[in-house]
Formats: C-alpha cells, structure tokens, sequence
C-alpha cells in the first residue's frame, strides 16, 4: 500500500481550494516564469493580496519563487500536485471498478416476469373513520 504524506496532501488541497489560486497556477502553467506583477496583472486585486496568495501557493510547495535583482519570479512545480495525483487516481480506480462490476450485475440479471398474484394496478381502500363518540345534543332544563 502506497504511503501518502497527509500533511503534504491536505496543503495541497486546501491550496487548491480557492478559485483565485487555482487560476493562478493556470496563468503559470501557460506562462512559466512569470514575475509577481506580471502574474498579478489580470486579477482586480491588490499586489499584497495576490503575495498572500503566493504564499499559500509556496507553502504547499506548488510554485517556486526566484529572485533576480529586485524581481522575483514564479515558476511551477509538480511534486505536489503529481503525489495529489496519485491519491485521487487510487480513488478513482477503486470507483471505476465498483461502477463496472455494478454496470455487470445490471446487464446480467434478466427483468423480473410480472408476478400474476400481484394486482397491476393498486387501489387505495379509505380508512375507517376513528371512533369518537357519537355528539350529544344538550337538552334544555
């Protein structure tokens, strides 16, 4: 059985959880190497915000960051995402092989013939009425 680092794989997930860093990665994916500000440039929020950002990024070991002089570029890295990979890919074999051998039950069992002492049609009987004493009419004294 294969042995994940949890730690690595909930930093993972929890990185890839926001939609913002999610498209983040998808701007470096496309352009690697990007600088912070040229990586920022689409997105309608603040430097320091997408550097938040970044960081989570980082921290979950997803993105490298290297800096030349006073620029600091981003760049890809896949480690993470390759072990996440795997993780899910454990899950979805396990599932894809439940859904196959349901999908054979399925194709396998003949429909059932209609059982000829069973009505086609079922009637609903009205329930009696509860019990309740009859109503009294008061005589006047």
């Amino acid at each position: 059985m294969v042995k994940f680092n949890e730690t690595l794989l909930d930093r993972t997930f929890a990185a890839l959880s926001d939609p913002t860093r999610r498209a983040l990665l998808a701007r470096l994916s496309q352009l690697n190497d990007l600088s912070v500000s040229e990586l920022a440039e689409p997105f309608a929020m603040s430097l320091p915000a997408v550097m938040k950002h970044l960081d989570v990024l980082s921290e979950a070991g997803l993105i490298t960051r290297s800096k030349t002089g006073r620029t600091v570029a981003c760049r890809l890295s896949a480690g993470p995402m390759e072990e996440a990979m795997e993780w899910l890919t454990r899950y979805q074999r396990f599932w894809s092989e439940s859904l196959d051998r349901l999908a054979a039950f399925v194709e396998e069992e003949p429909p059932c013939p209609p059982n000829p002492a069973t009505p086609t049609s079922v009637v609903s009987t009205p329930r009696p009425r509860k019990s309740a004493a009859p109503l009294r009419k008061r005589r006047n004294s």
